[in-house]
């Protein structure tokens, strides 16, 4: 699926089972709610914390797809082609990171 097919099939799904999008600060509301169980996750996984005795459903991928979902609500209540945002974007930091990362002592293997 391209990111234009998501918005539109989002933006189909809204239509037909969501009733109307939540307005944009209800869903950047939502948005931050759903970034912080990725972090949850994140951190318990990967970082030092651990899981309590009630977390053992987790599935990362379903949570970032949650911030995807409602990052596509946004862009769509908003009028944000993510495609062509999308490529502005990489052509943006290919521009001004071009050699940041690589000139950068904290990257290399050497560390």
């Amino acid at each position: 699926m391209t990111i234009k097919q998501a918005q539109k099939t989002v933006d189909r799904w809204i239509q037909e089972n969501g009733v109307r999008y939540f307005n944009e600060l209800t869903n950047m509301a939502i948005l931050t709610e759903e970034v912080g169980e990725v972090a949850r996750i994140i951190s318990r996984k990967y970082g030092e914390q651990s899981f309590k005795k009630n977390e053992t459903k987790i599935d990362l991928g379903d949570e970032l797809a949650d911030v995807l979902f409602v990052v596509i609500c946004l862009a769509n209540q908003t009028g944000v082609d993510l495609s062509s945002a999308f490529e502005k974007n990489l052509l943006k930091k290919s521009v001004r990171d071009k050699k940041r990362h690589r000139q950068n002592k904290k990257l290399t293997i050497d560390n």
